[in-house]
């Protein structure tokens, strides 16, 4: 296939499914690793795609604006409480975990309150469900805070994190596309990462929704959680697609 003919055809996949990686083009075409990356750096260059961790994504998925708290908090309703009920049950007594933001976080929060637990989080939502709880011991982690999310981020939010280790870590994501995780703002990707890594067991919560999906900044691997809960929506085919990656758990239907 000559250049030409190579350069139409990424186009074309990217106008059906949004994105594409490098090693989708590699298998498709038959063609190195290094032909790949010049192909999207001119396909860039000429302002046709925008290249991004390990492929390349279509101009119109810019135009994604970041969506409130508020927002999200009516959207797969049904679908985050269910996955907030099973993972509660994967949580025991006495543990010292994280709950980073996000409305399914904040669902799962709600399913705690009532237990003996030791809980960090850098959410305002979050801590607010929590507060009058007799049985939890609760920490709110400061710093910058995004109004948008109700987040505390930045340096202050990292070194507060750095000095401590969780049993269990979870984390919500807007997109998980095969072995990248993202999410919009890279000040609160940025403090969910040090929060996994501080962690012993990595869980991130999503639904079923968010597969196949990009956002701006990836912040961890897929591979990198012991386990990615979702509800019981998600296709068969796609958890057997990211089971090679990771454990997929479905929540059962209620």
């Amino acid at each position: 296939m000559i250049k030409k003919e190579r350069l139409n055809w990424i186009l074309e996949q990217l106008s059906q499914h949004s994105i594409i990686t490098v090693n989708d083009i590699m298998n498709a075409l038959d063609v190195s690793d290094m032909t790949v990356r010049r192909d999207l750096a001119q396909l860039e260059k000429e302002h046709r795609l925008i290249r991004i961790h390990g492929g390349a994504q279509s101009l119109n998925q810019l135009n994604r604006q970041e969506k409130t708290n508020l927002e999200k908090q009516s959207q797969q309703v049904a679908e985050k409480r269910q996955i907030a009920a099973f993972t509660a049950k994967r949580i025991q007594d006495g543990e010292t975990i994280f709950i980073g933001p996000g409305t399914t976080l904040e669902f799962l929060a709600q399913e705690l309150v009532d237990r003996k637990l030791r809980i960090i989080t850098n959410s305002l939502p979050i801590f607010e469900i929590l507060q009058d709880s007799p049985s939890v011991d609760l920490l709110l982690i400061g710093g910058e805070y995004r109004p948008i999310t109700g987040a505390f981020v930045g340096s202050l939010a990292s070194n507060n994190i750095d000095s401590l280790v969780f049993s269990k870590a979870f984390i919500g994501a807007n997109a998980i596309y095969k072995d990248a995780v993202a999410t919009y703002s890279e000040s609160e990707g940025t403090i969910q990462e040090l929060a996994l890594n501080k962690s012993i067991e990595k869980y991130l919560l999503i639904d079923h929704k968010k597969f196949d999906s990009y956002d701006f900044f990836v912040f961890y691997k897929t591979s990198d959680f012991n386990y990615v809960i979702t509800d019981s929506k998600l296709s068969d085919e796609t958890k057997a697609e990211y089971e090679k990656l990771t454990h997929i758990l479905k929540a059962e239907k209620n």
